[in-house]
């Protein structure tokens, strides 16, 4: 028992860097390359944003390892498949195809992951919202085409 409790207060010494960019929108950011309405930039901020781009809001357990290595382990995961904060660095048809694929996942009920929602229950998607991501999205793929 001795031995688990100094582990893991040895554990606790490790903090890898946060994931923020200290708030700062670079002109590559999604939203300063396509008109995204006030409704789904807020669905993205509280669903998406921290773990699909370089603003992480960091929740209190964050503080208290081994649940802060795999909160990085999941934003390092989730910024490699789409990231929001770098959306301008994806060709023209990186971007269509991530917008496609954000897609398919909401209606398939991937993303959010079920991990995060159990925690954030606010990030769970209603259809409501759910549809204007759809309806975002197809406006801009009907627009590059």
């Amino acid at each position: 028992f001795l031995f688990g409790f100094v582990l893991f207060l040895l554990l606790q010494l490790y903090q890898p860097a946060r994931n923020t960019d200290g708030g700062q929108v670079l002109p590559i950011h999604i939203t300063k390359l396509y008109d995204v309405p006030v409704e789904v930039q807020s669905i993205l901020k509280v669903s998406c944003y921290d773990c699909h781009s370089n603003n992480t809001e960091y929740p209190w357990y964050s503080y208290l390892q081994p649940s802060r290595m795999l909160m990085e382990w999941d934003i390092k995961n989730g910024k490699q498949n789409l990231n929001f904060s770098e959306f301008g660095n994806y060709s023209k048809r990186k971007q269509e195809n991530k917008l496609k694929s954000i897609i398919k996942q909401i209606e398939k009920g991937e993303m959010p992951l079920p991990i995060y929602t159990l925690i954030h229950w606010d990030a769970k998607l209603t259809t409501g919202q759910i549809e204007a991501i759809n309806n975002w999205v197809t406006t801009i793929v009907n627009k590059t085409n």
